[in-house]
This record gives structure tokens, C-alpha cells and sequence, in this order.
């Protein structure tokens, strides 16, 4: 193996590290982010309120599109993921109206 090929693998290595460390971020950033949404939800349930806010999910895809942009990500990629997790959260909502 070259000096430059051992170099490559060493630098893919450490991209891979950081990438996982990163995934581990969003994991746990996700189920945070589920605890307050469920904590919404059973707030909502007790005080009869809808399951979903059209008008906040809204504001938040703009702002999240925004925040996108901003961060050089491509604003429809954090319109469909944040769409997702809307989803999951009705998903959840709806499931403590019962």
C-alpha cells in the first residue's frame, strides 16, 4: 500500500468516525425532540385539542427551510424529512385522543 493510499484510508476513517458520531447526534436529538411532541400530544388530549396545527406545521417547514438554506442544505430535503416527522408526531397525537 502507498503512503498516499494509507493516507486516503486514514482520512476515510476519520470522515466515517465523525459521521457516526453525528448519527448518533440526530438519534438522540430525534427521540428528544419525540418526548416533547408526545408530551404535546397528551397535553392536547386532556384539553380536547386537535391533534395536528396545520398552521404551525406550516410556519415550521418554512422556518425549517430556512434554516436549510442557511446551513447550505437543500431546502426540499428538510421540507420532506420535517414533513416525515410531522407525520410520526399526528401518528402519536392521535394515538392518546383514543
Amino acid at each position: 500500500m502507498s503512503d498516499a493510499t494509507a493516507r486516503a484510508a486514514e482520512v476515510l476513517r476519520e470522515h466515517r468516525a465523525s459521521i457516526d458520531r453525528l448519527d448518533a447526534i440526530i438519534v438522540y436529538t430525534l427521540a428528544e425532540r419525540f418526548k416533547r411532541t408526545q408530551a404535546v400530544g397528551k397535553l392536547k388530549a386532556e384539553h380536547d385539542l386537535p391533534p395536528s396545527d396545520p398552521a404551525r406545521e406550516a410556519q415550521q417547514i418554512e422556518r425549517l427551510q430556512q434554516l436549510a438554506t442557511e446551513a447550505d442544505l437543500d431546502p426540499e430535503f428538510a421540507r420532506k424529512f420535517l414533513s416525515f416527522v410531522i407525520s410520526e408526531v399526528i401518528r402519536h397525537h392521535t394515538s392518546f385522543q383514543k
